[in-house]
């Protein structure tokens, strides 16, 4: 299979699929986003499917098959669609999108959209034993042509038929079973078909909304039903308290866990169709003093490969991002709250770091995404299975690249630096507010300091602020001056720059803002540094030499955001930690002896 030299962008030019203006918008797109060049170009809608299918089938001298061409169907033979056959069965054919159309001379012809998936011709060589053909199809059509065929892979999601939603929506690779003692009038309340709908038109909605957490919660006289929204809840309805038990009883058997026990906490998971796509949900359920409260956080695979740049890097941060992920060994911590978007950050560079030819292993508590060419590990620590467990087991795996989930304690850190100092490169969160607040964190563990100093390359802090929508926002002549003065915008940042503020359209739910990004505080460790931290100087003195030494803080990046145009002074201040700053609904007051200028000051 000889490549040809030619690039598949310059192919679509002469196509006439796109021009060289599109191409080389897309490029500057692709940058940081860890995509294909074929991939940004669709993502974009600067072009469709099947012209890049045509353009690869070229670019690697190999025939491209139309699908929809009524003369393949007669080259497709019916019996390697049959569901008995094992090797090559429809779940594999479904879950790579590929369709094999005959064998020639023992080589099996096989119709694949991705010609670069070495690694998965390599699988099907071994798994069928025998050489692949390669012809090029549009992915599309691929799918389509499967559904017809073997049946569509999900079911209607107001399907009356509580067997068949139950069976297509609980997660089997969850080690958890429905109990069958179930009480008979709620089995009769749950099963009933208004209930169903109910909740599903329920998870239907706050999956097209973005929404990030559905929140199920008793009250005394009703049951409140609330969606997550980028980063803020969002009260949707009331329901009547007599539905409690029905739709909590409904939410449970979907997540495969005893819906009869509501003394104990308990976590399961669901898997189900929602539009075109098939989503995956963590449960979870709190025994509360009104009823169960029960938690649906929605899982999007798509939100971590969105690229480093689209994260919210700025240039600087992202150049020496990309330099730290790539270092041969060492720690590097990923630092913020419950919510911050730690996961994202680390699974989106290990997609980046995800090659054939480097062994990656995670230990993770719960896996909440699944990526093919990584070893993932779930800790379980009612068997004994905890984070220090696996870590010191994947050590005999020989892997590159280690990432924990979380480091809680003095065992676990101990293991990761022992780990990063034997030449592995390790990554991990830690709950601090900031970066340098990571340092005196580990040696509070117990962890020796001359190991906190020369196991860390870098520590990274984040949070997330909303973005404003580009639909309505709009320039902000009279900014609130309390606002500027806490982010640092002086008068002459406003001279050169527009300050917007938010509005509130359909598109954003009335709310001025549409989607979130990270803003970072990046501080890399160096010799001053390390000299800090191995005499365990307090966190004011490694703050102040970091910045000394080029980090931005969060409110610092943050206020960069602001001058372009992403957000709001108001986000920022609500969401960056500001020494002597308190929050409250109405406004933001200063303490520590600092009064206010009247709203007719200049800034």
């Amino acid at each position: 299979m000889a490549r040809s030299k030619q690039r598949l962008g310059e192919i679509l030019i002469e196509m006439g699929a796109i021009s060289a203006d599109q191409l080389k918008t897309a490029l500057g797109m692709q940058k940081g986003a860890g995509k294909r060049i074929g991939e940004v170009l669709i993502d974009a809608g600067m072009v469709k499917e099947e012209p890049v299918a045509k353009a690869l089938a070229k670019q690697f001298g190999l025939e491209y098959v139309d699908i929809a061409d009524p003369s393949i169907e007669s080259r497709i033979d019916p019996a390697l669609l049959k569901p008995d056959k094992p090797e090559l069965g429809p779940e594999l054919m479904r879950k790579h999108l590929i369709l094999p159309i005959g064998r020639e001379r023992g080589r099996l012809q096989l119709i694949v959209h991705d010609p670069k998936d070495l690694e998965l011709l390599d699988m099907l060589r071994f798994r069928l034993n025998a050489e692949i053909d390669p012809r090029i199809g549009s992915r599309g059509k691929i799918k389509g042509y499967l559904d017809t065929k073997l049946g569509a892979d999900k079911q209607s999601l107001t399907s009356d038929r509580p067997d068949s939603l139950l069976s297509a929506s609980i997660d089997r690779s969850i080690d958890k079973s429905v109990d069958k003692s179930i009480d008979s009038s709620i089995d009769q309340a749950a099963e009933s078909a208004p209930i169903i709908k109910l909740v599903n038109r329920m998870i239907a909605e706050a999956v097209e909304m973005r929404a990030s957490d559905i929140h199920i919660e008793p009250m005394a006289d009703r049951v409140r039903l609330r969606y997550r929204i980028d980063g803020v809840c969002i009260e949707r309805d009331n329901l009547p308290k007599r539905m409690q038990n029905a739709v909590l009883a409904r939410c449970k058997l979907m997540a495969g866990v005893n819906i009869s026990d509501r003394r104990l906490p308990q976590d399961g998971r669901i898997k189900m169709p929602v539009g075109d796509s098939v989503v995956d949900f963590r449960v979870s359920s709190c025994p509360a003093y009104h009823g169960e409260s029960i938690v649906l956080r929605i899982l999007r695979p798509d939100s971590v490969r969105i690229g480093l740049e689209n994260l919210g890097f700025e240039q600087d941060n992202l150049a020496i991002f990309n330099k730290i992920i790539r270092r041969p060994n060492g720690i590097f911590l990923v630092t913020g709250p419950t919510g911050s978007g730690k996961t994202t950050t680390l699974y989106s560079a290990l997609d980046i770091l995800n090659r054939p030819d480097r062994k990656i292993i995670t230990a993770e508590d719960p896996i909440e995404y699944a990526f093919t060419g990584i070893n993932q590990c779930q800790v379980r620590e009612s068997i004994g299975l905890t984070f220090a467990s696996v870590l010191r087991a994947m050590l005999r795996q020989a892997p590159n690249i280690i990432l924990v989930g979380e480091i809680r304690d003095k065992e676990v850190a101990e293991v990761a630096i022992q780990a990063a100092l034997t030449g592995h490169l390790v990554f991990s969160t830690l709950h601090t507010n900031d970066a340098p607040s990571a340092i005196t964190r580990l040696i509070d563990m117990g962890v020796k300091p001359f190991l906190v100093a020369s196991s860390i390359q870098a520590v990274m802090a984040q949070r997330l602020i909303r973005v404003l929508c580009k639909h309505c926002r709009e320039p902000d002549p009279n900014p609130d001056p309390k606002y500027l003065r806490l982010t640092g915008i002086s008068r002459e940042d406003r001279k050169n720059h527009t300050i917007y503020k938010a509005v509130g359209c359909d598109k954003c739910a009335n709310t001025g803002y549409r989607g979130r990004k990270a803003i970072f505080e990046l501080m890399i460790m160096n010799s001053e540094l390390r000299d800090l931290a191995f005499k365990t100087e307090p966190v004011e003195k490694l703050r102040r030499a970091a910045i000394q030494s080029g980090m931005r803080t969060l409110l610092e990046d943050g206020k960069l955001k602001i001058l372009a145009g992403t957000t709001t002074p108001a986000e920022i201040a609500r969401i960056a930690q500001v020494e002597g700053v308190v929050l409250d609904d109405e406004a933001m007051e200063l303490t520590d002896g600092y009064t206010s200028p009247p709203t007719d000051a200049p800034e």
